[in-house]
């Protein structure tokens, strides 16, 4: 070997002196790779927004964080919460359920029909509406996956379906809570916390059924590649229509919730505004419309920013009349500081 060659410097570029530990470069670069693994949280730009919201709103009014402001923004916050979680399974699979409303209508309903007119005790009538809920969500899966049907049909057409009959058989007429369902109902959604505590646990369990259990696992596979997912041996049918039946029995148990909460059974409840808010707080929340990606924890603090936002407008008097238009505006900036959230996440894994 000649002398030259022995002399030869290892290979690789010289080391840069401004990198070594402690250098000016070298926390720039920390704080550089800190700042993307931030970004690439999908729930920390919700998480953000709501933040700054509390913050808005507490400094415009000082009744912001009483008692009774937080309970009746806690009680705007579980519903949605909760049948958020069924809709980002749904999201999730790429399937979408419109008749969840509904079911929340007319569970609280048929829990009346039950105890008053069939004598049956109060804990069973509500497990019945529960049981509903899975029959309901079944039968959308049904038409869904064996018929063919897209299910944004397949749930508009049953949801229609299941408010004429609400309608027909309540003679559109509210109703009070059966005597025997009041104590249950204390705990269910009487009680000023037991809605949000109810929505937490929901979220928790969901989270991490999605995140560390096979069906979380498989439904994330059958959104993301369904003919893989097929040929990988997922029971691909099976996981839609679970799925489906954990959105309607969820919507049976809110409208539980809800009858007890305000004291009423009322034909008015339910129907497309807490679905459609449900959805946005899932889509906020960084659930992706188009499948295979989705987060439970990201769709409750979505319905967070919802809950916090209506709530917040209320207490500083503005009127219901442009809620929608706020809503609407809110709803579209947040989904485009997702986006291009989700561009910086894409461009720190490349």
């Amino acid at each position: 070997m000649s002398e030259t060659a022995e002399r030869a410097p290892a290979s690789g570029p010289p080391a840069d002196p401004a990198l070594a530990p402690g250098q000016p470069g070298a926390r720039a670069s920390s704080v550089g790779r800190i700042g993307i693994r931030l970004i690439q949280q999908r729930e920390l730009t919700v998480f953000i927004v709501a933040v700054g919201l509390v913050i808005y709103f507490s400094s415009v009014s000082s009744s912001f964080f009483t008692r009774d402001d937080l309970v009746n923004i806690s009680q705007i916050i579980a519903p949605l919460a909760i049948i958020a979680c069924g809709e980002v399974f749904l999201l999730i699979c790429g399937e979408l359920d419109l008749s969840v409303g509904f079911v929340y209508g007319f569970a609280p309903f048929l829990m009346h029909y039950l105890i008053d007119f069939y004598s049956v005790p109060a804990i069973p009538a509500m497990i019945l509406c529960l049981v509903f809920g899975l029959v309901f969500g079944y039968i959308n899966g049904f038409i869904t996956i064996a018929l063919g049907v897209p299910s944004f049909i397949t749930t508009l057409g049953t949801g229609l379906i299941l408010l004429g009959f609400t309608l027909v058989t309540s003679n559109a007429y509210p109703a009070l809570i059966p005597e025997s369902a009041v104590g249950p109902g204390h705990w269910i959604g009487t009680y000023a916390w037991s809605m949000i505590t109810w929505a937490i646990l929901l979220v928790i369990f969901f989270q991490i059924v999605l995140s560390r259990t096979k069906w979380g696992l498989h439904t994330v596979a059958v959104g993301g590649n369904i003919l893989g997912a097929s040929e990988a041996g997922i029971h691909v049918k099976r996981i839609k229509y679970g799925n489906f039946m954990i959105t309607s029995t969820l919507g049976a148990f809110v409208g539980l919730q809800v009858a007890f909460q305000t004291n009423s059974i009322d034909p008015s409840s339910g129907g497309y505004q807490p679905m459609f808010y449900a959805i946005a707080a899932a889509v906020i929340g960084g659930t992706v419309l188009s499948g295979g990606s989705g987060t439970i924890v990201g769709a409750f603090l979505g319905a967070c920013v919802l809950g916090i936002m209506q709530g917040g407008f209320t207490l500083i008097g503005i009127s219901a009349n442009p809620l929608g238009i706020i809503f609407g505006g809110a709803i579209l900036i947040a989904m485009i500081v997702n986006v291009q959230f989700t561009r910086l996440r894409n461009a720190g894994r490349t």
